[in-house]
Parts: C-alpha cells; sequence; structure tokens
C-alpha cells in the first residue's frame, strides 16, 4: 500500500474516532448511488475534508465491487444473450491457435484480442447481432465484411452474425487477415 494511503487511514481514527472500517460501514447502510453523492455527505453531515472523504467513499466501493475473474467478465456479458456464448467459443478458440502472441483481454462489454495491433474485438452487441471487429484497413465492403465509419473505433471493419450457422469459411479467412496485419 502507498505510505501517503496508510499514513492518512492509520490518522483516520485519531483525527475523527472511526476506523475506516467503521466509516465503510456508514456508507454503505446510505447506499449512495453515486460516488460523489457519498463524498459530498461525509463531508457536509460529518465536516471530514475532501482527503478523507474521497479514502472513504474509494474504500467502501472497492470492498463492495471485488475485482472479477476473466471468465466472470466474459459469463457477464453474455447475461440474457446465452445464445451467443457457442459463438464466442469457436471464434476464441480459433483466435488463441493463431499464435501464442495473441493477448487476451476481457472488457465490460466486449473481448478483446491483440498482437502489436489489434486483431479482434468479439461483442453480443444485442439479443439478434454478434459483432466481430477486425483491422483490416484498406478493405472496402466485401462479402460479410463492412466497413466501419464511427470515428476513433478501435477496428476499421465489422462482421455481423446472428448464430454459430454464420461462421463460415470466409469469416475465418478474414480473422486470419487480421491477425496477420496485427502483427
Amino acid at each position: 500500500m502507498d505510505p501517503a494511503m496508510q499514513t492518512m487511514i492509520d490518522n483516520l481514527k485519531k483525527n475523527t474516532g472511526l476506523s475506516l472500517e467503521e466509516w465503510i460501514e456508514i456508507v454503505n447502510k446510505k447506499a449512495f448511488p453515486k460516488f460523489n453523492e457519498g463524498v459530498n455527505w461525509l463531508k457536509q453531515e460529518h465536516g471530514l475534508g475532501h482527503g478523507y472523504a474521497n479514502l472513504i467513499m474509494y474504500s467502501a466501493k472497492q470492498e463492495a465491487a471485488p475485482p472479477t475473474t476473466e471468465d466472470e467478465q466474459i459469463a457477464a456479458q453474455y447475461a440474457g444473450k446465452e445464445h451467443f456464448r457457442p459463438i464466442f467459443d469457436q471464434l476464441h478458440q480459433a483466435l488463441i491457435a493463431f499464435g501464442d502472441d495473441v493477448e487476451v483481454a476481457p472488457k465490460k462489454a466486449n473481448v478483446s484480442y491483440r498482437r502489436k495491433k489489434q486483431v479482434a474485438l468479439l461483442t453480443p452487441a444485442t439479443k439478434t447481432r454478434f459483432e466481430i471487429g477486425l483491422n483490416v484497413k484498406g478493405q472496402g465492403d466485401q462479402g460479410v465484411l463492412r466497413a466501419i465509419t464511427k470515428a476513433n473505433a478501435m477496428c476499421s471493419h465489422q462482421i455481423d452474425l446472428a448464430g454459430v450457422e454464420d461462421i463460415s469459411p470466409e469469416v475465418m479467412d478474414w480473422l486470419r487477415k487480421s491477425y496477420e496485419l496485427a502483427g
């Protein structure tokens, strides 16, 4: 732990009469929907300085939401979209089989695959559309491949799937091409 933070924690009880754990219990009972609401309440109702109020709310948030595993993050993406999980599983296996240099990074809404550059982004976008984002710059719309026109897009192209039966040899060829271009 950072020495400055530890000093704040040590001084919290001395200066307020309550330990960090006791403060966390107090703010958890209030169940603030927004972080800043809790900070402001601690400052206004208890006369705490911003540093202590921020420390308490940050600690309460960390305690309430322990980090999830990659498997849990992926499972959460498919809650209500379980029918897309076989698509993800098949594409995931194909992507990691391309080479041992593929970095897999689950996010809240998708799973990113990278080498030196972005290879693919697998996203259960809606209940009826699964998106594969790819980086194959210089390609126009071709077959299942569609250019992405959004600014700041992580990928240059997208393939939409409705079911596992849509994973065609053409889809697999585009995945391989994106992998090769990202090296």
